[in-house]
């Protein structure tokens, strides 16, 4: 244990810290790489990340970061930016501890797993058989009346006993408080779910109490993230025989070396725990500095950015790590694989879904689209995240692990996953690529006047290919309730929000079309369409006698994450600048770079990466513009 502090602690005086990965006498030692170019990075690319991060610590995001970025068995990047304390004091370390809250999800997930390898735990077995007080739970089913009036709740027996594998996948039916049917008001509503969460209950008085409250589903029949795995850790508990968190640090962390990960904080560590976002009531499940019996399966734990690598690294290795093995590679694999039925509903269509070319596998979100994803990352990518922003995901196709903690005030956590998870792939180097050798060509000015206007790229990625970051929308944020489409919210200054549309609001018509059993993505498509065009809805609000009948005409709508080039000729070169939300390859926010021509449209730069363009134009068709061109090119077009 002190070699390993000693370790962290003269880490912690780099500002970049670049590691290979090995096992010595430490719990976990690592050794220095010559540069992140060696594992396939640019060293100053992934310096934005950080550029990135301190942005947002300025503007009062957060107040730090710890990133870690793994590749081919190496560590690229080991970085904290920012400050420990709120005050702003403390200058953050890399071996920083983090509430790490839904990232403890897949870790309970693991133990399940294990459990199940050894024959102790059936994934087609009903959660009664390890947990009988279940066994008579009802489902709650909310009766909605289309001219607006009051909703009823009534309650029917569950059509098949839900499972261990449906715990695993959220499909039980258990949900979170938050949300607008009957079932999540009771929740919120019967007393029993905050309360059993006090750090001196248990996980058993925990399920005692969602006895008394009703499945929001059927079982099997939806997907909707919520409870799920806090019975799931219960039952390792009844099955293994043990608490959870000694089921946890005996046959998880003490093996892997994950020597800081825990359910709580003890006094000699407080000093490297991060405070809490500024403004943000702490409730007694999230104060980890004191001891606890409440086991959350699903959100209790703390850990560091090395430590989360550990569980990552064993993971992509298939289930081993440094001669240990947790799970075997058939398991791994099982887990980070589809575990969704086809006919399979989604209420939200965000993180999980068609939406974001992903499923659910068993503890994992799945990347399974080829061709579109709200982020960037190889089909077969798997991934999770936590409240107040701590995130990771494991690439096995390009041997990648990327880990963000971060302690942020708000529930809009996808604005600081998106940024680095984008900068962390815009980090690639293109492989066998160099300054070209041909001689530079002359290019008068009117030619270069051609080229100039503002291009807009997908992606500042060269991975894959993405959802596309603008179309034609009303600007709706919609989920899908007991069959129904439900306004979650609009977003301001977009057609719906003009046109007084608001949350909770049902669309029950699309173009005269009943929207009553389409799938949610179905719907959306329906809603999306060219800029400019219309759109008729039909819709009933609570307390309207009438459904509300509108017209709204689809404007663009533009996502986070875009990368646009502006270029421009001056003095007989062309000057090229990254004017979208991120940087990309060679090209700098407020930092024009000059190109250098090799041909009559084919440009390189002079230097950094040697980012090759080529400025290409299809008859008539407006002006296209090609970065690196080849297998891993990235291409826009010019956009004014």
């Amino acid at each position: 244990m002190k070699c390993l502090h000693r370790l962290l602690a003269a880490l912690s005086i780099l500002s970049l810290v670049t590691l290979g990965l090995a096992t010595a006498a430490c719990a976990y030692a690592v050794a220095p790489v010559s540069d992140p170019e060696a594992v396939g990075f640019s060293s100053s690319r992934l310096a934005r990340i950080a550029a990135w991060q301190q942005s947002q610590i300025n503007a009062g995001a957060f107040s730090g970061a710890v990133s870690a970025i793994a590749r081919n068995g190496k560590i690229a990047y080991l970085r904290a930016v920012g400050f420990r304390d709120r005050a702003k004091t403390i200058p953050l370390q890399p071996d920083a501890i983090f509430w790490i809250a839904s990232m403890t999800k897949p870790v309970t997930s693991v133990a399940a797993m294990m459990l199940v390898e050894e024959g102790k735990l059936d994934l087609a077995a009903p959660v009664h058989q390890y947990l009988p007080e279940l066994k008579e739970m009802m489902v709650g089913v909310e009766t909605t009346d289309p001219a607006g009036g009051p909703s009823k709740l009534a309650l029917e027996p569950q059509k098949r006993p839900m499972t261990v594998e449906d715990l695993l996948r959220h499909t039980s039916g258990l949900v979170y408080p938050e949300g607008n049917t009957a079932v999540h008001k009771f929740y919120r509503d019967s007393g029993q779910y905050w309360p059993s969460y006090a750090r001196d209950r248990t996980l058993k008085d925990l399920v005692s109490g969602l006895v008394r409250i009703p499945l929001a589903y059927q079982p099997g029949e939806v997907f909707e993230y919520g409870l799920s795995v806090e019975v799931l850790g219960r039952v390792v508990e009844v099955t293994s025989g043990q608490p959870l968190d000694q089921f946890l640090d005996s046959r998880l962390f003490k093996p892997l070396g994950m020597v800081d990960t825990a359910f709580w904080v003890p006094p000699e560590k407080l000093a490297r725990l991060i405070d809490p976002p500024a403004g943000v009531p702490i409730r007694p499940d999230r104060d980890v500095t004191k001891p606890t019996t409440m086991f959350s399966a699903s959100g209790g734990l703390v850990s560091t950015a090395g430590d989360y690598l550990r569980f990552c690294r064993m993971l992509l290795n298939g289930g081993e790590l440094d001669g240990v093995r947790i799970l075997s590679p058939a398991t791994v694999r099982r887990m980070t694989t589809s575990a969704l039925p086809p006919d399979i509903r989604f209420t939200s269509d965000t993180a999980v879904g068609p939406r974001g070319g992903s499923t659910f596998g068993l503890g994992f979100a799945i990347r399974t689209d080829a061709t579109q994803s709200w982020v960037p990352g190889s089909v077969g990518s798997y991934t999770w995240n936590g409240r107040w922003g701590s995130y990771f995901w494991v690439d096995p196709a390009e041997q990648l692990i990327a880990i963000q903690l971060i302690q942020a005030g708000t529930e809009n956590y996808d604005q600081f996953w998106t940024p680095f998870r984008n900068l962390t792939y815009g980090a690639f180097l293109i492989p066998d690529h160099g300054a070209p050798t041909a001689a530079t060509a002359a290019i008068d000015q009117a030619a270069l006047a051609a080229f100039e206007g503002t291009y807009r790229l997908g992606s500042p990625s060269s991975r894959d290919m993405q959802v596309p970051r603008e179309f034609g929308g009303l600007g709706l944020d919609v989920a899908m309730e007991q069959g129904i489409v439900k306004v979650k919210s609009p977003i301001p200054g977009m057609p719906a929000a003009k046109a007084g549309i608001m949350a909770g609001d049902i669309i029950t018509h699309l173009d005269d079309a009943a929207t009553q059993g389409l799938s949610l993505g179905q719907a959306i498509e329906k809603m999306r369409g060219p800029v400019n065009t219309p759109v008729r809805l039909r819709i009933v609000r609570k307390g309207q006698d009438r459904p509300i009948e509108l017209s709204l005409v689809r404007a663009q709508i533009r996502l986070q994450g875009a990368a646009d080039l502006r270029v421009v000729s001056k003095d007989g070169q062309l000057l090229i600048e990254a004017s979208g939300d991120l940087p990309l390859l060679d090209f700098e926010k407020g930092a024009a770079t000059t190109v250098v021509p090799t041909s009559s449209n084919e440009f390189f730069v002079d230097g950094g990466d040697h980012t090759r363009l080529a400025f290409l134009r299809d008859g008539a068709g407006p002006m296209r513009l090609v970065l690196n061109p080849g297998p891993w090119q990235i291409t826009g077009q010019r956009i004014n």
